[in-house]
């Protein structure tokens, strides 16, 4: 092998080892700029639940009502609402545009969740000092919830608004009692309640709940559904301030294409199993276990808002 001969070869795995290099930094610098360690999601949420700038052309009081009310859970965080403000009342309107067609083509969901909004919505009114009337939807698509002044009445409902949170954690194993869960709220006219409590009742409970599961996570629009709503970093969470972060649910942040490789080829089974050991029941004594089911007859918007209230 002569000079130029070697030295060619030499230059080709110089060559080979920089394309080795740039596409590694390349890889590294996508996944950096997608998870964006630098960004500070607990900032921002600290943001979010500081008062809103003042606004001459609307009501301070009223515009903290809507941010109060906006703290609400919602499927898939989707927060499916919009909010007008009059003088003396707030109404809330369901946003279409985020429905979930796929897992809830009824918009059942949907309406639960503006439930969720108008309670955070009543219970900050009455801490702030006034006294909330609520008008259900009836011919008119929204709910409105007239504004009379009144005392205030604080209580830790309202100072926990601000600190609320899904987790994915398991349950700490102690029991809850009965009388403890007839306290945790009042019903409005026509509410039912039932507890679960038995050892056989709660396992039938769960055996629906693995069904669901899998018959969701077989169906491909779910799926494609959820991919959808999941942030899978915290870029995504921040752009978009909606969503499933993946932090909440105890999963690492990932560019979106391998999540999305990741929830699209999960099997439906695996995750059904996974689901229902969420539901904590083969983690602690089954006697420390509680499930609450709360129905309300008569116009289906209206029982699931005030249901779940």
């Amino acid at each position: 092998m002569n000079r130029t001969q070697s030295r060619f070869i030499l230059n080709r795995r110089d060559l080979f080892r920089l394309l080795g290099v740039a596409g590694i930094a390349t890889l590294g610098g996508y996944a950096l700029f997608e998870t964006a360690p630098w960004l500070n999601s607990d900032l921002q949420a600290i943001k979010i639940r500081q008062l809103l700038e003042q606004d001459s052309a609307t009501s301070a009081p009223m515009r903290e009502l809507v941010r109060y009310a906006t703290l609400a859970a919602s499927g898939h965080n989707t927060q499916p609402w919009t909010f007008a403000i009059t003088q003396n009342a707030i109404d809330i309107h369901p946003d279409y545009t985020r429905r979930l067609p796929a897992v809830d083509p009824d918009d059942r969901e949907l309406w639960i969740s503006l439930g969720c909004a108008l309670e955070n919505l009543l219970v900050a009114a009455r801490a702030v000092g006034y006294a909330p009337e609520v008008t259900y939807p009836g011919a008119a698509d929204y709910i409105r919830v007239a504004l009379t002044k009144t005392t205030p009445q604080a209580g830790a409902v309202f100072d926990a608004i601000t600190v609320r949170q899904n987790t994915r954690s398991e349950y700490d194993g102690q029991i809850i009692k009965i009388a403890g869960l007839e306290q945790t709220l009042s019903l409005e006219p026509g509410i039912v309640r039932h507890f679960v409590t038995s050892p056989a009742d709660l396992e039938r409970v769960l055996a629906y709940v693995n069904q669901g599961n899998l018959s969701r996570y077989a169906n491909t629009a779910f799926v494609d559904e959820l991919i959808h709503w999941i942030r899978f970093n915290k870029r995504e969470a921040l752009a978009s301030l909606d969503g499933l972060y993946t932090r909440s649910s105890g999963n690492p942040e990932v560019p979106r294409w391998i999540g999305q490789l990741f929830v699209s080829g999960t099997k439906p089974q695996q995750q059904a199993d996974a689901d229902a050991q969420n539901c904590a029941v083969p983690r602690v004594p089954s006697s420390s276990l509680r499930n609450r089911m709360i129905r309300r007859p008569g116009c289906a918007r209206v029982r699931y808002m005030s249901a779940w209230r």
